[in-house]
């Protein structure tokens, strides 16, 4: 098991060598800092606390900032625990980044859904709404609230309520590519959460160490013209031409 943590940029598409289109999503990795790590002697389990985005000093509470400092950096805004880790791997401070993954590797990601605030029945729950017409009076009602007998609403009743904000984990996704150098993974699909949420990205409970054959991707960098030879466009045609049209301009008189 190994993981970090990411800020989700938003999504886009990228083309392979085959050709084929892919939708991804960009999460943005910046090193992560190993601030504690936890055994089953000391704390019953096996974990690493990860630190992820740094922050000013006078905004970190006494608590978060006693813990970067024994980790040698700074203060972090958030803090997060993997969990089935190999301890004995990993050194207090220690620096992970976007090459903890490969290209292929098939990974579980968890993230905050959107918030949708105060919803009814239908949009919360996906509940049929009553005939528009014809005399009904019910419409997008909640409906029953259940038999008489109890004369009391049954826990666990779909009702209107608070909709989204809630830990979502999609599993079994794909990773597309990793770029080192601007500390960005591209997952293949859609990921739980709004843009520049905090999100985490696992290695696969149900598929752990699986890797899919994928194609590199289309790099679209070309060639740049020399500034050079820009310059000597620009500069010697004009003249060229303003000569051609001297001697022209001469013979007609």
């Amino acid at each position: 098991m190994k993981g970090i943590l990411g800020r989700k940029i938003g999504m886009t598409q990228v083309f392979d060598q085959d050709g084929k289109l892919t939708p991804v999503t960009v999460v943005e990795v910046t090193p992560n800092v190993v601030t504690q790590i936890k055994t089953k002697a000391n704390d019953g389990y096996d974990a690493i606390q990860l630190g992820f985005d740094t922050k000013r000093e006078k905004l970190a509470t006494k608590a978060s900032a006693g813990i970067t400092a024994k980790a040698n950096t700074t203060p972090k805004r958030f803090f997060k625990e993997i969990r089935g880790v190999n301890v004995e791997d990993y050194t207090l401070g220690e620096e992970i980044t976007a090459d903890i993954f490969a290209r292929g590797e098939v990974v579980d990601v968890t993230g905050t859904s959107k918030g949708k605030g105060f919803q009814g029945v239908i949009k919360r729950h996906g509940q049929h709404r009553g005939p528009m017409g014809h005399g009904s009076h019910y419409h997008r009602r909640p409906g029953s609230m259940g038999t008489m007998r109890p004369m009391r609403v049954f826990k666990g009743k779909k009702l209107p309520g608070h909709m989204g904000v809630n830990t979502v984990t999609i599993q079994n996704l794909e990773i597309v590519a990793v770029d080192v150098e601007n500390n960005v993974i591209l997952v293949k699909g859609n990921i739980p959460g709004p843009k520049k949420g905090l999100v985490i990205i696992k290695s696969a409970v149900k598929k752990p160490n699986k890797v899919n054959e994928r194609p590199e991707l289309i790099s679209w960098v070309t060639e740049e013209t020399p500034v050079e030879a820009l310059e000597t466009v620009e500069t010697e045609a004009p003249l060229e031409n303003a000569e051609a049209q001297v001697e022209t301009t001469e013979e007609e008189k």
